[in-house]
């Protein structure tokens, strides 16, 4: 059994996720990058491997169950453990979509993957986290998830809000699911906690995004190596606290 430490980073195959298994991988863990796409996924693993990374594929669809069950049987066969959870992956259905104006489709999909799912899997891991000396669980969210900086005029996201509201609710529902997880796990060494990369420049964010993708990974990479004293339940920007 590996004494590297483990980590599995969902939607992984490009963008932020990519770029957290290559910072992760750089620090000397055993990175696994989930990815749906077999093809982007193994080629995306190849490249960090051609970096000398330890890098693997691991097949993983947030909207296939089995494909779950397989993951965690894989990671337990293989390693008998989790030390890392990095819930990356995630979609935006609306954008552009005012608040009045949402389908219950648009809803159910974007919960479907940035939350439902999202848990199920991280149920699924537990137990294989709860083997690690240090388990750290990491929920990727969004400024856009927190209600005060929404709700605030004169907070930047003041006039987001109205146009991105499934994804925004799914990240504050993401949001509440780190404090209960953190607060059911404190006496244990498993530290949860939500991630804000912040506005980065990926397929989702856009070209005109402040940030490179090396600055959005950052924060994921933090909360994923936390040391024993570090925080749980709370939600962070590049080492700073966030407002719920």
């Amino acid at each position: 059994m590996s004494m590297k430490k483990v980590a599995l980073v969902t939607g992984a195959n490009r963008g932020i996720g990519l770029e957290t298994v290559r910072q992760l991988a750089a620090q000397g863990v055993t990175a696994l990058l989930g990815a749906r796409n077999e093809k982007r996924g193994t080629e995306a693993a190849d490249k960090l491997k051609a970096e000398g990374l330890d890098v693997q594929f691991l097949r993983l669809d947030l909207n296939d169950t089995t494909s779950l069950d397989n993951a965690a049987k894989f990671i337990s066969d293989k390693f008998g453990r989790l030390d890392i959870l990095v819930n990356n992956a995630g979609v935006a259905l609306d954008f552009t979509i005012p608040a009045s104006q949402g389908t219950p489709e648009q809803w159910r999909r974007t919960f479907e993957t940035n939350v439902f799912n999202l848990i199920s899997l991280t149920q699924k891991l537990l137990p294989l986290i709860k083997k690690s000396e240090a388990g750290r669980i990491v929920n990727l969210s969004s400024g856009l998830g927190s209600l005060t900086l929404n709700s605030d005029p004169n907070s930047t996201f003041a006039g987001i809000a109205g146009s991105t509201v499934a994804y925004d609710a799914s990240k504050a529902a993401l949001n509440m699911f780190t404090i209960h997880l953190a607060a059911e796990l404190k006496d244990t060494p498993i530290k949860v906690n939500s991630g804000d990369p912040g506005w980065v420049k990926t397929d989702m964010g856009g070209q005109d995004a402040p940030l490179e993708v090396t600055e959005g990974a950052k924060t994921s990479v933090w909360l994923a190596t936390l040391p024993e004293d570090g925080p749980t339940g709370g939600f962070f920007h590049l080492g700073k606290s966030h407002p719920w």
